[in-house]
């Protein structure tokens, strides 16, 4: 009786995985997904934050972003019913809303840890 072996076998052409390609083509596909929904949101929703009502020209529109309501980045409704147009500044702190009445409450002790977004300390405007 022979055994049967579960190792990978070696006979067919074994093309190593080229990891830049793999990223590059992860990279492309999360900008184009975040391109087709920023497009309809500002389509939908106009050059203006939501929050402030600060409004937007071809200069400064990069500063204008979308938020998810659901921090769902996946959920893009064609409706735009999870999206609101924030500046950058009305997007952080809605980020940070959350983890400064945690800090408040006594609910999360280590504040500055949790602040931390999307790679700098968010809390200069404590």
């Amino acid at each position: 009786m022979t055994t049967r072996s579960f190792r990978p076998s070696r006979r067919g052409t074994h093309r190593p995985t080229d990891v830049d390609a793999l990223i590059r083509e992860a990279t492309t596909a999360a900008r184009a997904r975040q391109q087709g929904y920023r497009e309809r949101s500002l389509e939908l929703h106009g050059w203006i934050c939501a929050k402030c009502a600060r409004e937007f020209d071809r200069s400064n529109l990069h500063l204008l972003t979308v938020h998810h309501k659901d921090g769902n980045h996946d959920n893009n409704p064609p409706d735009g019913s999870n999206w609101e147009n924030l500046c950058v500044d009305c997007h952080e702190d809605e980020h940070t809303r959350g983890v400064l009445g945690a800090h408040f409450t006594g609910k999360n002790p280590s504040m500055e840890q949790s602040l931390f977004y999307r790679g700098r300390i968010s809390n200069s405007r404590i």
